[in-house]
């Protein structure tokens, strides 16, 4: 929510404020941003000319501003809303959603896609040091965000992410979670079925394929669908590599990526599934046999392919082209 307000404030919109209590660092992030804030809630606390009130999903009836908005018949949303309309509407959203690794997908997808100079927005639950925040809206024509089937409002049970207008869908993998909202793994599995149906048919949904859960919710749907498997099946392989004390190794495809500070099969599911999102903007892995370890930048000549890089520890990708995906 701080860093959406934030975000709404540099485009020029009035924005306030309110919270049961208010504790730095989020209070002195917005202060310093402009951004007013009053405890705790009242019903005076909204402006007489407030255009869009914003309700977050820990909001409940009875809440003195949320009554007072009703009666008031003024003009709400939920925060997932506010991020369709104002962010995320006519980009390329890449959703990274599964019931584990959401967070670890969407930092790695958002590097590749940065050090592939494609400079993208960027809302993921975790602070990446790489990136050094949580948050960035820009005018990048692509958006990396974290999918949480969480609800959105009180309003709106819905889950969050069926508000992300995805383009490339990511679903690592689908268990029965949030038990305060969800009676069952059936009715997760119909909140993503529920997303997967709205992926167009120029998109993608790469998806778990040792999970079946992933692949139930995902058939009969019309977007064009990767499994991702640990077993051999054509161009749809990864393949896990013998792991040490100082990382892991996979192979995607005929690429062999090395992740010398990630440990575990989780952590190269994450990896696999960002590269394959990465793929499908156009970024490609490189190869340098004297710096197999290395995501190094290189200055390519004017009208060659840009080869991008970054630190190390990560597989080297390069962009293909400067155009639209």
């Amino acid at each position: 929510m701080g860093n959406v307000a934030a975000a709404l404030r540099e485009r020029g919109c009035t924005v306030t404020g309110s919270d049961e209590r208010v504790y730095p660092p989020m209070s002195d992030f917005l202060r310093a941003r402009g951004i007013p804030l009053t405890e705790p809630y009242r019903a005076e606390n909204l402006p007489n000319d407030a255009e869009i009130v914003v309700v977050g999903n820990a909001i409940k009836r009875g809440n003195p501003e949320v009554e007072a908005v009703l009666n008031r018949k003024l003009y709400y949303l939920s925060l997932p809303e506010v991020l369709k309309e104002f962010f995320l509407r006519g980009r390329h959203n890449l959703v990274v959603t599964g019931t584990h690794g959401k967070t670890t997908t969407s930092a790695l997808l958002t590097w590749m896609l940065t050090v592939g100079e494609l400079e993208p927005g960027y809302v993921i639950g975790g602070l990446p040091r790489n990136l050094g925040q949580g948050a960035l809206f820009n005018d990048s024509k692509h958006f990396v965000i974290e999918g949480d089937e969480y609800d959105s409002a009180f309003f709106d049970k819905r889950s969050k992410f069926i508000h992300y207008l995805p383009e490339l869908l990511v679903i690592n993998n689908i268990e029965f979670d949030h038990a305060d909202i969800f009676d069952d793994l059936a009715a997760v599995k119909l909140s993503f079925r529920r997303l997967v149906n709205i992926v167009p048919q120029n998109g993608m949904i790469l998806l778990n394929g040792d999970d079946p859960n992933c692949v139930e919710v995902a058939q009969d749907c019309l977007a064009p669908i990767v499994k991702w498997v640990s077993r051999k099946i054509a161009r749809s392989e990864f393949g896990m590599c013998p792991m040490t004390s100082h990382g892991s190794d996979f192979t995607l495809g005929e690429t062999t990526f090395e992740l010398p500070p990630l440990i575990g099969e989780f952590n190269v599911r994450n990896a696999a599934m960002a590269a394959a999102a990465a793929r499908f903007y156009g970024l490609t892995p490189g190869s340098d046999p004297d710096r197999p370890h290395e995501f190094r930048r290189h200055r390519a000549p004017a009208g060659s392919a840009r080869e991008s890089a970054g630190r190390d520890g990560d597989r080297r990708f390069r962009t293909s082209s400067d155009g639209d995906s």
